[in-house]
């Protein structure tokens, strides 16, 4: 791990985190070496729990790399917490406001400093009733086209057998499992060097997203849907969402 990506809120989160994703679940990991051990990289992970984030960072922890994740602004809300991300070099997401280009801006930084970034492009918990990946957010493709690092497709599964916050279902003991597989990266080379524009930003998303979509496949030993789920965010947010929330299970 670089010298600079050292420090002491990353030693105690790693202290914590650790231990604790040992505890509630055993880690089957497929293609780490996809993952570069030194300079850049975009890891583009599907998002079914609350409690991803914790197993993913520790799985980017355990080779050696530091995870820099687009998380939600609010996430900087009191003391403590605050000084955990800053420490840690989380990049805050400001939505619906002029900071959200300063959150690109900085992810732009961290991968051209030779960072792994971990962004999960659907910028919330998948609502596709079977848990596959939705059609996601353009700032992934963004991301991708303007920087010339590895764009890595990953996905993870088992964590909402263990946290399911919307429906309030917790199963941490017996021990369960977390797979997580981790593809070549994608081939952007055809669509690098065009003018970047709307329609190019959702095309790569797509494709983006579609590599993710087999990779939950993969795990869970199923063909993934031929179409992404869109989810009406607006609808969405008129309706309780506990009865929007993925019925998918992963036991």
């Amino acid at each position: 791990m670089a010298k600079q990506e050292r420090g002491f809120w990353i030693w105690f989160a790693a202290a914590v985190l650790h231990p604790v994703c040992w505890l509630f679940a055993r880690r089957v990991n497929r293609g780490v070496h996809n993952i570069p051990s030194e300079g850049g990289g975009l890891l583009v992970m599907n998002h079914v729990s609350h409690i991803d984030p914790i197993y993913d960072g520790v799985f980017v922890h355990r080779l050696h790399r530091l995870p820099h994740f687009l998380a939600k602004n609010t996430l900087w809300k009191g003391w403590f917490l605050s000084h955990v991300m800053d420490g840690c070099g989380q990049i805050p997401v400001y939505r619906s406001s002029a900071g959200a280009q300063d959150s690109l801006r900085d992810a732009n930084q961290a991968l051209r400093d030779g960072k792994i970034v971990v962004i999960y492009p659907e910028g919330t918990i998948t609502r596709d009733p079977d848990g596959w990946p939705m059609k996601s957010r353009t700032g992934v493709a963004r991301l991708a086209l303007n920087n010339d690092i590895p764009v890595i497709p990953a996905a993870r599964w088992g964590t909402l057998a263990m946290v399911d916050f919307y429906r309030k279902k917790f199963h941490l003991f017996p021990r369960g499992k977390v797979t997580t597989v981790v593809g070549e990266p994608i081939d952007l080379s055809a669509y690098r060097g065009r003018p970047i524009t709307p329609g190019l930003l959702h095309e790569v998303t797509e494709l983006i997203m579609h590599r993710v979509a087999e990779l939950v496949g993969e795990i869970r030993g199923e063909t993934p849907p031929p179409e992404l789920y869109q989810w009406n965010r607006k609808a969405d947010s008129m309706a309780s969402d506990t009865a929007t929330r993925p019925a998918a299970s992963e036991s």
